[in-house]
């Protein structure tokens, strides 16, 4: 995905908001009319829409591959983040005015070769990589965002083995891992 405009990112977290409120309102999720959209807006793209409030989480939503335009992902993944994150209650429409909106849309997943966690912690990058964790049935990801909260390399990884539901110190050599970097921006 290319780099987005101020415009673009505006555009897109109105929308984002808009839809919820709408969606909150009147249980409306949006018709989108593709015919009349500029062209950044159908390419294919993953995305991530994360919710806070006071500066807590409050809501995060998203996928990790491609599978639908850019603006169909945003506005869905808006929804889910505002209803669905099973971790918090639905935000109500009284809360959304102290929501900020935060949109990341990611680079396609690179698979990592790693035989051990030190080479692993030895090749992603704080603030720049997400990382995606896969084990059997076991799987999380964290955004490079997370990276403010966890931001050393050994707390990022084993709190992914925690997000994923393994233990701190789990090493596995069937454990796999996928980098990737997302283009990131959220409401002032």
């Amino acid at each position: 995905m290319q780099q987005l405009t101020q415009q673009q990112q505006s555009h897109l977290l109105i929308m984002a908001r808009q839809c919820i409120e709408n969606y909150l309102s009147k249980r409306i999720r949006p018709i989108i009319e593709f015919d009349n959209l500029e062209e950044y807006l159908k390419v294919p793209a993953a995305s991530f829409v994360t919710l806070k409030r006071n500066q807590q989480l409050r809501g995060c939503i998203g996928n990790l591959v491609a599978s639908r335009p850019l603006i169909e992902d945003i506005l869905n993944n808006s929804i889910a983040a505002a209803t669905e994150d099973p971790r918090f209650e639905a935000v109500s429409l009284q809360e959304l005015e102290s929501i900020i909106i935060g949109i990341s849309i990611l680079t396609d997943p690179v698979p990592l070769e790693v035989e051990s966690e030190d080479e692993l912690l030895n090749i992603i990058r704080p603030n720049v990589d997400g990382l995606i964790l896969t084990f059997n049935n076991h799987k999380a990801t964290f955004l490079p965002s997370v990276w403010e909260t966890l931001n050393k390399a050994t707390q990022f990884v084993s709190q992914l083995k925690v997000k994923a539901g393994l233990p701190l110190d789990f090493w596995d050599k069937e454990m796999r891992f996928e980098i990737y970097q997302t283009i990131s921006f959220s409401e002032s």
